[in-house]
């Protein structure tokens, strides 16, 4: 049995655990309030710290040649299987102390039984954690597998395939430079930690958001012109400006509902005396432009491979449409019970769920 490359990921997240609790970092107050006080709940935050320190650690170790700069990619289904017993145990760890939410045990071990759990007076999120280390994984995973395609056809490399780390990286990175953003989107209100959440970040996450470099690293380069790979790249960040934007939007609208967006856009509303929805902007184009977004950049990082008709880039892609075309319909649902009459205006004023003129 590869042990190495089994406990691989298992040392990995205990390494991103250590410099998130030792490293500094600065507490912010999320969207999410605390049941018992009525306040919203303090985060600590550093998860760019982190992720870089992880990676300058590992260049380190391939620079001096202590761990060769492919050993992801060479243990590959090795680390695959790691992580996959780490998260299966992580979410009996969690889900089964916790007291039933009234459903079957299958569905609390999937979905979780715990909204936001906590620990160390709240310097460990729960959450938080998961997404820093299933991102940290998801790095080096990319890194890897660059590093093995270069290293087998270094006079041939793929340019597609550098574009891919680049852009997955910007990706990455966005996520934990704009961290503080996200404690106001679905995941952190609205889902409870269990088998989805926690197996998914420490295995789906690192391992299946690398699908494309994971099936294509090992081919030569498919020789993509230069207009295929910036149509890839106009792509990407024309998703990326969807999501981010949106994203942005709604966190400073949900911290200062007059907030004028970019110092310029007044937020248009509609209100019902007590509550307020933003239907201006990012969100009077579709109720979840966002979802658009992320899928805009899934295809762009798909298409840079310079594979397209192989299967492999494209289930990325795919996978996102397969989770937020459902997670879209949970929402309406949710914000229905929540807003009532106020959500039917403001789907009458935006009536696109996610593709603008389209869906």
């Amino acid at each position: 049995m590869d042990l190495s490359g089994f406990f691989a990921p298992w040392l990995v997240f205990g390494l991103v655990l250590l410099l998130h609790l030792l490293l500094p970092g600065r507490w912010v107050e999320g969207y999410v309030t605390d049941p018992a006080t009525g306040k919203p709940l303090r985060y600590r935050l550093n998860g760019l710290i982190v992720m870089l320190s992880t990676v300058g650690l590992w260049a380190l170790a391939g620079w001096c040649e202590w761990l060769p700069w492919d050993f992801a990619w060479t243990h590959r289904w090795a680390g695959l299987a790691g992580a996959c017993v780490a998260g299966l145990l992580f979410t009996f760890a969690i889900v089964l102390p916790a007291a039933s939410t009234g459903a079957s045990m299958v569905s609390d071990l999937f979905f979780g039984r715990l909204d936001n759990p906590r620990t160390l007076s709240a310097r460990l999120d729960i959450k938080m954690f998961l997404y820093l280390a299933g991102a940290t994984l998801l790095e080096l995973n990319l890194l890897a597998f660059a590093a093995h395609h270069v290293t087998t056809f270094p006079d041939a490399v793929s340019p597609g395939v550098l574009l891919h780390v680049g852009l997955f990286s910007w990706f990455v990175l966005d996520y934990l430079v704009f961290e503080r953003v996200h404690l106001y989107t679905y995941d952190l209100f609205a889902e409870r930690v269990g088998f989805k959440l926690g197996w998914g970040c420490l295995t789906f996450y690192p391992y299946f958001y690398a699908v494309g470099l994971w099936t294509t690293a090992d081919r030569p380069d498919p020789a993509s012109s230069t207009p295929w790979l910036v149509m890839s790249a106009i792509v990407f960040f024309s998703g990326w400006s969807l999501a981010r934007g949106a994203n942005l939007q709604k966190f400073h609208f949900k911290r200062d509902p007059s907030h004028r967006f970019l110092g310029l856009f007044a937020p248009q509303t509609v209100a019902d005396g007590r509550k307020r929805l933003l239907c201006s902007g990012f969100w009077g184009i579709s109720r979840h432009v966002n979802y658009l977004g992320e899928i805009l950049m899934a295809t762009g990082l798909a298409l840079s491979l310079g594979w397209p008709m192989s299967l492999g880039p494209w289930l990325y892609p795919l996978y996102y449409v397969l989770l937020l075309v459902p997670r879209e319909r949970d929402d309406h649902r949710r914000c229905a019970k929540k807003y009532g009459s106020l959500w039917d205006e403001y789907c009458r004023r935006v009536p696109r769920r996610i593709v603008p003129f389209v869906y």
